[in-house]
C-alpha cells in the first residue's frame, strides 16, 4: 500500500505542477483603465491637479466629458509627455 500511496502522491504533484503551468500561461494580464480622472492624470504626468485642470481649460490636454465628470485619455497623456520631452523651463509648456 505504501508504494501505491507514493505513486499517487507523485502523480498528484505532477498534475498540480502541470495545472499551475497551464494556468500561468492562460492568465490574462489585468487591464489598465484607459480613461483617468483629473487626480489620476495628475499623478500619471507628475503635475498637480490644478495644473492638469488648467491644461484642460486652455485646450492643451483634450478631455473626455461624461455628465459632469472629466476624464483624460492615457493615450493623450502619453502624447503630451512625448511632446514635452527635452523642453527646458524657459520653453512654453
Amino acid at each position: 500500500m505504501t508504494e501505491i500511496s507514493g505513486i499517487l502522491e507523485q502523480f498528484a504533484d505532477l498534475v498540480a505542477s502541470k495545472l499551475a503551468t497551464a494556468l500561468q500561461k492562460n492568465h490574462a494580464p489585468a487591464l489598465a483603465p484607459r480613461l483617468l480622472n483629473v487626480d489620476q492624470a495628475a499623478v500619471y504626468i507628475g503635475r498637480t491637479k490644478d495644473a492638469v485642470q488648467y491644461l484642460v481649460a486652455v485646450g492643451k490636454l483634450p478631455a473626455v466629458r461624461a455628465d459632469r465628470r472629466v476624464f483624460l485619455d492615457v493615450h493623450d497623456l502619453d502624447d503630451w509627455i512625448e511632446e514635452h520631452k527635452g523642453k527646458t523651463n524657459g520653453e512654453q509648456l
